[in-house]
């Protein structure tokens, strides 16, 4: 059975629209990992928009199941990273502009820069998954440069409009899932992932984990954390 990591941005989301001290993603995770998740996932972002770098640190002394940090290619986050030294670092695009992540890392263009990280991360203990498009073309590169596991990008199937395009975007999905798999990487998927698209993973057993954020963090608001994280483990369980 696959995996669960909740992304608990945007309970820092909720406390920056104020500027104040809640809530507390910290909290969050700790309801999270009590409710029965297999990691908590945080993304430091350049802006600090949500996540800031005493967050960062606190989850690293009180997550008890795996950590995986979210971040940037950059000289300043890979410091950041051998300092902190989460349990996973994901390698994601980042524009400041941006509402929130737009679409897979672009090992094409990017590749000798990624490829660097990943070995200065691996070399001081770190795994290394990149979030890329399911491409067969970026499974391949992120294979070549040892990653040691792929986060493949969901969004554009979760935003589809019309059934012919999710169609395709999901198909996109099986295959880049089947080859990181076939290549003996790690498969995670994530972004947009929400209560009714995590049904149509059913029987794709090659990944591993599913990375969840928004939708989870939504619902807690209603709900509870505790009730919004074991809902969607019971989903996974179906699949």
């Amino acid at each position: 059975m696959a995996g669960l990591s909740v992304n608990v941005d945007h309970v820092a989301t909720l406390r920056e629209a104020r500027k104040g001290r809640y809530p507390d993603p910290v909290s969050g995770a700790i309801l999270a990992e009590l409710a029965g998740v297999d990691g908590i996932v945080v993304h430091l972002r350049e802006d600090r928009r949500h996540i800031k770098d005493r967050d960062l640190r606190i989850l690293r002394k009180v997550v008890q199941t795996k950590l995986t940090l979210e971040m940037a290619s950059t000289n300043e986050m890979v410091g950041i990273a051998l300092d902190v030294q989460p349990d996973v670092v994901t390698l994601v695009p980042e524009k400041r502009e941006e509402l929130t992540t737009e679409g897979g890392l672009d090992l094409i263009v990017h590749k000798d820069t990624v490829a660097e990280t990943v070995g200065t991360l691996q070399d001081n203990g770190i795994p290394v998954c990149i979030f890329i498009d399911p491409d067969p073309d970026q499974i391949k590169i992120a294979h070549q440069i040892n990653a040691n596991m792929v986060e493949i990008h969901t969004g554009i199937f979760c935003d589809a409009k019309t059934s012919k395009k999710r169609d395709q975007a999901f198909s996109n999905i099986v295959n880049a899932a089947k080859l990181a798999f076939k290549l003996r990487m790690g498969v995670n998927a994530g972004h947009g992932i929400c209560y009714t698209t995590i049904k149509a993973f059913k029987g794709l057993n090659e990944i591993d984990e599913f990375s969840i954020g928004h939708s989870i963090i939504s619902r807690a608001v209603l709900v509870g954390m505790d009730r919004a994280v074991r809902e969607m483990l019971t989903l996974i369980k179906e699949l």
